[in-house]
């Protein structure tokens, strides 16, 4: 089986040329980086991106890929909504 390494192009993943299940996350990834961007609109792009990134790496050995978009994006959601939130006094 090839090794699939990940090409940043701009994009969360460029994967269209390595295998046709991973182009298809590539664009999943996309839309969830989409998503956030307009959900939180003070994050820049290049933070959420990151993120989805990041969070993504997390499932390079996953052997079922089917939910790792819709895992992602719940995950950079709950970190930048954690990060949003104001700090409670004690």
């Amino acid at each position: 089986m090839d090794e699939v390494t990940p090409v940043n192009a701009g994009t969360i993943r460029d994967n269209t040329t390595t295998h046709d299940g991973l182009a298809d996350e590539s664009v999943a990834l996309e839309h969830a980086a989409e998503r956030l961007s307009a959900r939180f609109p003070d994050v820049p792009r290049e933070d959420i991106d990151r993120l989805v990134e990041e969070h993504s790496e997390e499932y390079d050995d996953a052997p079922v890929r089917d939910f790792v978009p819709v895992l992602v994006e719940h995950e950079v959601k709950a970190e930048l909504r954690e990060n949003a939130e104001p700090e409670q006094p004690e």
